[in-house]
């Protein structure tokens, strides 16, 4: 989702159609965006054949970065089609394809075949041409994602019921509403107690959740009504809500708030391109962004679609260094925008090494990904 508002985005500035690569399940999650017409490339569609689908990779002939690193460029001769390769092993030279001495060549191109699977929506604001349409478009520069991702996607019926079932069920009814979303980059991931002690430790340093009272209170004396605050975990492992959910159940909160906590699902494995498993991660994407506050883990994409659909500024975990709890546990981000997670060293027209981040004051390094990731936020 990142990288097809990425692209939409590069192609409404560009004059350019979209087209998006039909091989995969696009159609079992989301519905067509445009009505009358079809983004969905065919399947038969020359270019995306075997002979051409399979390698489209730093290594294709007409792959952009490749000619330049080459310097094989000859903007005499214009090809019929470039591959631009965008993925997190990309090289500088594939990165700057957006700049304005590169666009010169690359408009002339009739097709061009993007790969990609970085939102790299800041860098479009890096070519002076671009500018002018994107102030317009966006004058809150932290919405990008936000408004293109409400007129882009549209979960299809399957998906909307397993996010209504789930938020008529467990969260439409309370006072107050939160989503935690976790992801353990690690190779052995699971659960882990340090991870869960800073899950608890973020959301009542944040005041968030509360935290536990010392002992029961007599329940002839209550005479009030308490507050419901609904919590949405989403992980591959269900330990995390489990110890939440056991937590609030052993022992009362200390503000005499209910809290009711629930997971949609616990896969335990990443299964991509697994119909079914796509469309439960959709569903909890739009569910965590239905929430009225939301923590999210470093680094996840799963969490910058959520938090940005639903137009809010996260709080996001620190990633942990061994198995110890990081202090702070989490931070509060200004933006609603995701992160661009690898994106080039340096501006169009900046020196090499240069971070690209000091080149405009509303593209900033990211929170969560200090030394690398940008991101968009509205000017101060």
């Amino acid at each position: 989702m990142l990288t097809l508002a990425s692209v939409f985005l590069y192609a409404l500035l560009t004059e350019r159609i979209i087209l998006v690569d039909n091989r995969k399940d696009v159609n079992d999650i989301l519905c067509e965006p445009f009505p009358g017409t079809s983004w969905l490339l065919p399947l038969d569609f020359p270019l995306m054949n075997y002979t051409y689908a399979y390698s489209y990779n730093k290594e294709y002939p007409r792959c952009y970065g490749t000619m330049v690193k080459n310097h094989t460029i000859n903007s005499t001769s214009i090809p019929h089609h470039l591959y631009l390769h965008n993925l997190h092993d990309s090289r500088d030279e594939d990165k700057m394809f957006f700049c304005e001495k590169d666009q010169s060549l690359i408009n002339k191109v009739p097709w061009l075949i993007i790969q990609a699977n970085v939102y790299f929506v800041p860098s479009l604001w890096f070519n002076p041409t671009f500018q002018p349409e994107l102030m317009k478009l966006f004058p809150q520069k932290d919405t990008v994602f936000h408004h293109l991702a409400r007129y882009l996607f549209h979960p299809t019926n399957q998906v909307w019921g397993m996010i209504t079932r789930h938020y008529h069920a467990h969260l439409a009814r309370a006072d107050e509403t939160l989503g935690i979303q976790i992801r353990v980059f690690r190779k052995d991931a699971g659960y882990f107690q340090h991870v869960m002690d800073q899950i608890v430790s973020c959301t009542q340093r944040a005041k968030l959740l509360p935290e536990l009272a010392a002992q029961e209170e007599t329940q002839a004396n209550m005479t009030y009504t308490p507050k419901v605050k609904a919590v949405l975990v989403t992980s591959l492992y269900p330990e995390y809500s489990d110890n939440l959910k056991n937590m609030f159940w052993e022992r009362p909160s200390s503000t005499g708030e209910i809290i009711e906590v629930s997971q949609p699902s616990g896969e335990r494995v990443q299964q991509t391109d697994k119909k079914l498993h796509d469309q439960k991660a959709l569903a909890e994407m739009y569910l965590l962004s239905l929430t009225d506050n939301i923590v999210t883990s470093a680094w996840s994409t799963f969490g910058y679609v959520s938090y940005s659909i639903g137009g809010l500024k996260p709080w996001l975990l620190h990633t942990p260094r061994g198995n110890k709890t990081p202090d702070p546990p989490c931070v509060r981000s200004t933006s609603m925008e995701p992160c661009y997670l690898t994106p080039p060293s340096h501006g169009c027209d900046a020196d090499w090494g240069k971070n690209s981040g000091k080149i405009f004051p509303f593209v900033k390094s990211c929170e969560d990904v200090v030394y690398s990731g940008l991101k968009l936020h509205d000017e101060l």
